[in-house]
């Protein structure tokens, strides 16, 4: 992997934790799964037409990253594609997540009473405003549970799996249980520049070693024999592994394909959650798919990726599920990773380290680990609240 120091004003050091691994050519890919000897078969396409990402995510419109990203002005130097649609995996069908009132009347997610129903609760949603207790409708969400709001609108379990996961982004059922204001949130979310200030990048620096004091402070990194000082470390598990512990590991599945995954409109880019239900598994699985037209594979081929939280030692078997649903497979590859989070104490080594990334296929609870680690290197609320149409309108123009 890429790996890179960033050392900002003699303060900080970031290891670079939020950069993707990407093989830039399908010779890349081959060597990586399939070993040197191996060479791809010449109906793939061209070798330097594929740009595979190991960890695909999608950016959520109304998400915390867009907020991030306007709030540092990083918008300025990016370019966006819409993703042409959300999915998810229903009673064995794959249906389309509604996106406006037109497709939630056709949506065959709800029967009609059902959808009676569920627009009550939606217009509850819609207009529940935190600091509006006229808008609660007597109820406390920080103690009342999500489970007893749904139960309330007398809700048909296939319709809590589809907005659970497929709208609120639940990983699994646990929320059902907890304090309804997180579920609630969430719901009306989906309803509605370092080098500039004085940073310095050293690029491909192999073995950084992070260097600490007699006390257990960090105070620099050491790579070719250089040591950048600093008085903080920002990194990812794997660079101090003594310091994080292992909770879970990442089954995935990387597909070529010469078509779009079926009954998702021929779709370019489309993010299809599985809720755990459907399956009967712990944890839900998320299919992602990319195509030519984002410049990561030759005209006419389709890359798509199948994760989960690996609940076996299997991926073959665990992921078959997901993988059944994209039809003619041309080229698949395996692969898992464990997972880790920090279980150092940051006030006394003064090292910010990161949770590995999960099997979701969008970057919320990324952004949020991003969000936490900086109010305890600044001590400070980052505010991020923002009208994010007024910055669409600035960005268009």
């Amino acid at each position: 992997m890429l790996n890179f120091l960033h050392i900002l004003s003699q303060h900080f050091i970031f290891i670079l934790f939020f950069l993707l691994l990407v093989l830039s050519l399908l010779l890349q890919l081959w060597k990586r799964f399939r070993g040197a000897d191996e060479k791809p078969p010449e109906g793939l396409g061209s070798s330097k037409e594929y740009n595979v990402d190991m960890i695909p995510k999608f950016i959520i419109a109304n998400g915390n990253l867009v907020r991030v990203l306007i709030h540092t002005d990083v918008t300025k130097y990016l370019n966006f594609k819409a993703v042409d649609g959300s999915f998810v995996y229903n009673k064995g069908k794959i249906c389309k997540v509604p996106a406006n009132d037109v497709e939630a009347l056709k949506s065959p997610l709800m029967g009609l009473f059902e959808k009676r129903r569920a627009r009550k609760f939606f217009i509850y949603v819609q207009d529940y405003e935190e600091n509006d207790p006229k808008s609660h409708e007597g109820l406390d969400l920080t103690k009342v549970t999500a489970r007893k709001i749904i139960s309330k609108y007398g809700l048909e379990d296939d319709t809590i799996d589809f907005i659970g996961h497929a709208l609120a982004l639940h990983q699994d059922d646990s929320y059902l249980d907890q304090p309804a204001l997180d579920f609630v949130k969430r719901m009306k979310a989906f309803a509605r520049l370092s080098a500039v200030y004085g940073g310095t990048y050293m690029l491909n620096k192999p073995e950084c070693k992070v260097e600490f004091d007699a006390d257990g402070k960090a105070i620099g990194v050491t790579s070719e024999g250089e040591t950048a000082k600093c008085k903080k470390i920002v990194c990812d598990p794997s660079y101090l592994p003594d310091k994080v512990k292992k909770v879970g590991k990442v089954a995935r599945a990387i597909c070529i394909m010469s078509h779009p995954i079926p009954h998702t409109s021929d779709s370019h880019s489309v993010q299809l959650i599985l809720p755990q239900k459907q399956l009967g598994r712990k944890s839900d699985m998320y299919l992602f798919c990319c195509s030519y037209s984002h410049n990561v594979a030759p005209k006419g081929k389709y890359i798509a990726f199948v994760s989960t939280e690996a609940e076996t030692d299997k991926p073959e078997v665990e992921l078959k599920p997901g993988v059944d649903l994209l039809g003619s497979v041309e080229e698949i590859f395996y692969e898992t990773y464990d997972r880790y989070v920090p279980t150092n104490d940051s006030g006394v080594d003064h090292c910010f380290i990161s949770t590995s990334y999960d099997a979701t296929t969008h970057f919320e609870t990324t952004v949020d680990d991003v969000i936490a680690m900086y109010s305890k290197i600044t001590g400070k609320t980052l505010d991020l609240s923002v009208d994010l149409s007024a910055a669409s309108a600035t960005a268009d123009e």
